[in-house]
């Protein structure tokens, strides 16, 4: 079983407001995301949250089974501080491994996460990210044979270094919202108009 972790702890200093609770097609982005990761056949997902955001995004996820939003206590650690809150949440006997992906990145398709979870069940690499055009992106799987040393990590260092430690199998997708992520007002705008050819 690979659950999924969605880290929106940050603290959105750029965008100047929680990332989680943008709009994309009449849904806040976290909606977007679990409805993503529920399509694709994923029952387990845990949702890594900053106490003061918690209640604003617990009314984001109405009548969602299968979601628990769980806070970081330490979230101004950085995020391996929330992928390790996540790790140890939905660490259980039977989970051999996370689906990690960011608020951030809402665009995901089914049809990626659906992907890597079927790679991970024959490939023998302990990571696995998706890759679109040459650029990798989120998700990222960890398998539970990294858990301990991601929990080990120099948290300035964070996932980055253990993934190139342990090295990892690119898994191509036709799905450039694995690349698209949203940190400033400007990206969000962006979200918008992308589609809007030049006059």
């Amino acid at each position: 079983m690979i659950p999924a972790v969605v880290l929106a702890a940050g603290a959105s200093r750029r965008m100047g407001r929680p990332k989680a609770l943008l709009q994309l097609g009449g849904r806040t982005f976290v909606l977007t995301i679990v409805d993503t990761l529920t399509m694709a056949g994923i029952t387990d997902i845990f949702v890594i949250v900053r106490d003061d955001t918690r209640d604003a995004i617990a009314a984001a996820l109405p009548d969602r089974p299968g979601v628990r939003l769980v806070v970081n206590t330490h979230a101004e650690e950085g995020q391996l501080s929330s992928l390790i809150t996540g790790l140890d949440t939905a660490d259980a006997p039977g989970v051999s491994g996370v689906l990690v992906t960011l608020v951030d990145v809402p665009l995901v398709t089914p049809a990626t996460v659906r992907t890597l979870i079927a790679r991970a069940g024959s490939s023998a690499s302990p990571i696995l990210r998706a890759v679109h055009g040459g650029r990798h992106g989120h998700p990222v799987i960890f398998k539970r044979e990294v858990f301990a040393a991601l929990r080990g990590a120099d948290p300035s260092l964070g996932a980055k270094a253990v993934m190139r430690e342990i090295g990892v199998e690119d898994i191509d997708v036709d799905d450039p919202g694995i690349l698209q992520d949203f940190d400033t007002p400007d990206d969000y705008s962006r979200l918008f108009t992308r589609e809007i050819p030049n006059p």
